[in-house]
């Protein structure tokens, strides 16, 4: 492949990116862990700051592509939503759940198993979302708490903060995306990356990367099975997520989005 010499500054980035890519994970490039350094492991799940409020999960009654055949042939990016349907409760809970809901702890707070894989069950990501209409809930940004009511029949979330202006609010966030503001609920993932790198020290981003797709692949597949549209997204304002989600963007930080809601039956 030619090079553009006048560019060597873009081919040294491009060069450093696809290291981060190889699996040096087992090998000499290895730097040693704080795992291995027995240094302290970090929580599983970031604790709530407010009022936990519960919402159903009642998931029998709201599935209508049960097959494993049809969710494939469905699943399809959805960009044009009925801006005036809702999503339930129950449909919300579930797109959580399934995506990062925790099954069980094994050990001593060691590790969660949940619906989703992750390397060495680190799961270093948290899930976030803007519920614009959502049935019963006030419209405002919120944050799932997977740990908490571990195999009961509900979900925990907690409100971190209220909409003025969530058009203008999620298409800043979605870098002019105007069209995912029409979902009722859009979804923001962080990753709180120590909860990698305590384990996998250098070579944690490379395994990061690998485990949001699982994420989005459960969460696209997810809405399917509710005969919902989706439409994971890696075009976003950083700085905008990050602030809005009030997370400090160094030790977490946005890493992907999702809006999901009822597809339009005429598209403009």
């Amino acid at each position: 492949m030619a090079r553009d010499i006048r560019n060597e500054g873009m081919w040294e980035d491009i060069n450093r990116n696809r290291n981060s890519m190889k699996c040096y994970s087992f090998g000499s490039m290895m730097t040693a862990s704080d795992q291995q350094r027995d240094l302290p492991q970090p929580p599983l799940c970031n604790a709530p700051k407010g009022e936990i409020i519960h919402i159903t999960a009642d998931f029998d009654k709201i599935i209508t592509h049960g097959r494993y055949l049809d969710l494939l042939d469905i699943r399809r990016s959805e960009r044009h939503f009925d801006k005036r349907a809702s999503i339930s409760q129950n449909q919300l809970a579930f797109l959580l759940w399934s995506t990062q809901g925790v099954q069980e702890i094994r050990g001593s707070n060691y590790a969660t198993l949940r619906p989703v894989p992750s390397s060495g069950a680190r799961h270093p990501f948290e899930t976030y979302f803007i519920a614009r209409n959502v049935e019963g809930l006030k419209m405002g940004v919120y944050h799932y708490l997977p740990i908490e009511h571990i195999g009961e029949k509900n979900v925990a979330i907690e409100l971190i903060g209220d909409l003025s202006n969530h058009e203008d609010t999620i298409t800043d966030m979605l870098a002019g995306q105007k069209w995912a503001a029409y979902a009722p609920v859009v979804l923001f993932i962080s990753c709180v990356v120590y909860r990698a790198e305590w384990r996998y020290s250098s070579s944690a981003h490379r395994v990061v990367l690998i485990d949001i797709g699982h994420i989005g692949q459960n969460l696209m597949l997810s809405a399917s099975a509710l005969g919902l549209g989706s439409c994971c997204i890696a075009a976003y304002d950083q700085v905008c997520c990050d602030k809005t989600l009030g997370i400090d963007g160094y030790e977490e930080f946005t890493v992907y989005t999702c809006p999901v809601g009822k597809a339009k039956k005429e598209r403009e």
